[in-house]
């Protein structure tokens, strides 16, 4: 039997962000659904990847793992029943199209802004947590690497990874699109995770300059602050800061710090015109959209915007996608290659069993530098023979065609069929 490959993805193109949100997985929930997978099911190599756009499983196993992978996913989330969120996972159970799916995503050519910087150092990060969890295996890592050589290849031989059409590049575009009007526009930004700090950083490139940074690790803040000319705030001081901004863009998870619509509604003229949330689970309260003179844009809201940069990197896509065939071509024929690998090995020891079995009915007789010189000349001319169907078996897997000779090494020698991973 042949275990495959197989990728169970939920992302903005299928799924609102309501229901992204809600099996959103940070770092510690990544971690608990690998060793969760890992003990309830028989998946061997296992990638769990969850952004602010994406959750998603890559796993290899023989059975369709899917359903089980989604109620782990829930029960790390903590709500019992599936129903809700079913509907917008999709399996992918062709190897090829699974590995073609990771490659594409990882290189942002799937990403909302395409091209995004962010999403490659999200996947090292959750290769990272699978090398961990003992759930990389030869193929995973293989494959992983394959993707950063070929990441490698589209920065330097393209222009899709070009400028700086991100996420975060297109948050403060949006910004000053919405304050153009204003004169020294105030902005407060909540969090300096990864995407915190990629946004402070690109408002270095931007008119605006009034910045102001709270985390509640204040130090982070302060040295965030330092670098891109910004000022630093206590984490306690946020909401007294809250009412001199004019724009507030948090990205600070939901589940520990919230902005309601209550909250904001008794800041009266004081409140912040808008609020950017890039959080997930959400930050702010959508119904601030109901109070006079308040704006609030989710991560859904920050669409690729209408740069050179971007239209450069739409323009290189043909050239990337064409760097990702060539490297899924080699990356295929190396899988099949390691198809081959048992059954050579069977096939020499098979041989090695004739070998040794003719050669101790007649050595009995000879001395031992007689004895010696048989073993010599027997096993040279045993890796002669096997070397001639080897070099077949290889140049068979450059065309495609190694399955039907795999099958008739097997049929001629008794070889055991050992499941392998596609």
């Amino acid at each position: 039997m042949q275990t495959s490959f197989k990728a169970l993805t939920l992302s903005y193109k299928q799924a609102p962000i309501a229901v992204r949100e809600a099996v959103s997985l940070n770092e510690i929930g990544c971690r608990n659904l690998l060793d969760k997978i890992k003990e309830f099911t028989l998946a061997q190599e296992v990638l769990v990847l969850s952004t602010c756009n994406r959750t998603e499983v890559y796993y290899a196993a023989s059975e369709d793992y899917s359903q089980e992978i989604i109620k782990l996913i829930a029960m790390e989330k903590g709500f019992i029943s599936t129903s809700d969120v079913k509907p917008y996972f999709l399996h992918i159970d062709q190897p090829e199209a699974a590995v073609q799916h990771l490659f594409q995503v990882a290189l942002g050519l799937e990403s909302q802004v395409v091209g995004d910087m962010q999403i490659m150092n999200q996947v090292k990060n959750a290769y990272q947590w699978a090398a961990d969890a003992g759930m990389a295996g030869p193929y995973l890592h293989r494959l992983l690497h394959t993707i950063f050589f070929t990441n490698k290849r589209v920065v330097n031989e393209t222009a899709f990874k070009d400028g700086a059409a991100s996420v975060s590049y297109a948050t403060v575009e949006l910004v000053e699109e919405l304050t153009r009007h204003l004169e020294n526009p105030r902005v407060l930004m909540l969090g300096v995770g990864e995407i915190g700090a990629n946004v402070a950083d690109n408002f270095q490139k931007s008119t605006i300059q009034n910045l102001t940074i709270a985390n509640r690790t204040h130090h982070k803040a302060v040295e965030l602050a330092k670098q891109c000319n910004a000022r630093a705030i206590y984490w306690e001081k946020v909401w007294e800061e809250m009412r001199q901004a004019d724009v507030v863009i948090s990205s600070v998870p939901g589940d520990c710090f919230f902005i309601s619509a209550e909250q904001v509604a008794q800041m009266g003229e004081k409140a912040p015109a808008f609020f950017l949330d890039l959080s997930m689970p959400r930050s702010v309260d959508g119904n601030l959209n109901e109070l006079a003179n308040t704006a609030v844009y989710n991560i859904d809201n920050i669409k690729n915007r209408a740069t050179e940069a971007l239209e450069k990197r739409l323009a290189a896509i043909p050239a990337a996608k064409a760097i990702i065939a060539d490297e899924m071509a080699n990356f295929q024929t190396w899988t099949r290659e390691m198809q081959m690998s048992p059954a050579l090995q069977q096939f020499k020891n098979r041989l090695e069993e004739i070998r040794q079995r003719e050669v101790a009915r007649f050595v009995k007789q000879l001395g031992d530098g007689e004895k010696e010189l048989v073993e010599t000349i027997t096993k040279n001319i045993l890796n002669k023979i096997v070397k001639m169907p080897a070099l077949e078996l290889k140049a068979a897997c450059q065309r495609g065609e190694s399955e039907a000779m795999l099958e008739g090494l097997s049929a001629l020698f008794r070889l055991e069929q050992e499941p392998q991973l596609a």
